[in-house]
């Protein structure tokens, strides 16, 4: 590839500009706007802060250039995201976008997203995108890629809008589907040598045990994990909860693990995961008291939630926009926070349900009259005390990275 100029939309810490930089092209401007991704960029490339075009949503002009790249917000499209799609002030950033594709003409652009956007609950917000594209005379299309079948030790599976500005370069433009052969490991990245088993057919678990035949079923390679998992709402022979950390006995351990086993059941919620009442928690484990939990809670293993509220009488004039809203979810006399969780008005609306629930239960609108207990780490990106995973050189393949303030270890 001859020499070309670009351009870094969402330019996080440089990872496009990587790519073309091998392949001949010179970045001539990039746009972030999170510092601390600013400052690495701006360390990995030798750059100065003041090629940094800042906000997509303020740029009105970009000076000539070749090709426009730029990993457009994911979170919208994600299932991490609930899929609000053009719903969140996110997925208008397409928009920024094309439009900066259209005033400033390259000859070419790829843009990067999660597959989620090809997904057919985002068909038509698929189509506007290319729709849009094409308004500002590009010939494009759409590919799903995986990272990992070209030789790179994470398995990322991404959408590639690509276009270009001659229709004759699109119609010769094709994408190698010549994979690699090989899956590269993270040992190889970091240039270790993994131990073999000298009997052939004989498969090994992380430490280089033979596995038992037991074990191998539980998938199609061995069912184990190449690193140690830091969480709370998952289990398995490689999990780390925060109870194996803390001081626990073994019958609050066993608590721990019944809500674990037990939150995720429709019985008790309809979210993915659901609060345990005391009195669930007496249904399965009669020998649970009230002391128990509040151990846990202190531990800050646990946390209370308000659950269920019964309305009181109330006047309109005394509401807020945002508490209108909630007490209009009330069913006979109740508002179940569930629902209030499940409804995406909330999130489009930008509402903060607990705290305008805890504004409610300050004007006595709302009684708190159900409070159930949940794990304190409820975010399965989050981890625990800082740390998700801690990752051993034999790993086969590094994971999906995603959007989290959270450290993976090696």
């Amino acid at each position: 590839m001859g020499k070309f100029t670009f351009i870094d939309l969402f330019a996080g810490i440089g990872g496009f500009r990587m790519a073309l930089e091998r392949n001949g092209g010179k970045c001539i401007g990039f746009s972030e706007i999170n510092n601390d991704a600013i400052e690495y960029y701006c360390r990995n490339y030798n750059e100065d802060k003041s090629e940094n075009f800042g906000d997509i949503t303020k740029i009105k002009s970009l000076p000539n250039h070749d090709i426009l790249v730029g990993g457009v917000p994911c979170q919208s499209w994600s299932i991490a995201g609930r899929n609000l799609g053009f719903d969140d002030d996110r997925g208008q950033l397409w928009n920024d976008t094309i439009y900066l594709l259209n005033q400033s003409r390259p000859k070419a652009f790829i843009f990067e997203n999660v597959k989620g956007l090809t997904d057919p609950r985002n068909k038509t917000a698929l189509q506007y995108i290319l729709n849009r594209i094409k308004e500002a005379g590009y010939s494009a299309d759409y590919f799903v890629i995986n990272s990992a079948d070209y030789g790179v030790p994470q398995n990322r599976v991404r959408v590639y809008i690509i276009g270009f500005s001659d229709e004759n370069n699109f119609n010769v433009f094709k994408i190698n589907h010549q994979y690699s052969q090989s899956k590269a490991t993270l040992a190889d990245v970091l240039g270790i040598k993994r131990n073999e088993n000298n009997q052939e057919g004989i498969e090994t678990d992380l430490f280089g045990s033979p596995i038992s035949r037991a074990k191998m079923s539980l998938s199609t390679t061995n069912g184990f994990n190449d690193y140690f998992l830091f969480n709370d709402l998952r289990n398995g022979h490689s999990t780390i909860h925060s109870w194996d950390i803390l001081e626990t006995t073994p019958h609050q351990k066993e608590i721990c693990l019944t809500l674990l086993k037990n939150r995720r059941k429709s019985k008790y919620g309809n979210l993915d995961g659901n609060p345990l009442s005391l009195q669930h928690f007496q249904e399965i484990m009669p020998n649970v008291t009230q002391n128990d939990i509040d151990d846990l809670i202190e531990k800050e293993i646990l946390k209370p939630e308000n659950y269920l509220f019964k309305i009181s009488d109330y006047s309109n004039e005394n509401l807020t926009k945002e508490e209108t809203i909630i007490v209009s979810k009330v069913k006979k006399n109740i508002i179940n926070i569930d629902e209030l969780k499940a409804d995406r008005k909330f999130k489009i609306n930008k509402i903060d349900i607990q705290k305008t629930i805890n504004l409610l239960l300050g004007k006595r609108v709302l009684e708190c009259i159900e409070i159930r207990y949940d794990f304190k780490n409820t975010k399965i990106s989050t981890g625990l005390f800082g740390v998700n995973r801690i990752f051993l050189p034999t790993s086969d393949i590094f994971p999906t990275l995603v959007a989290s303030d959270t450290n993976d270890f090696i």
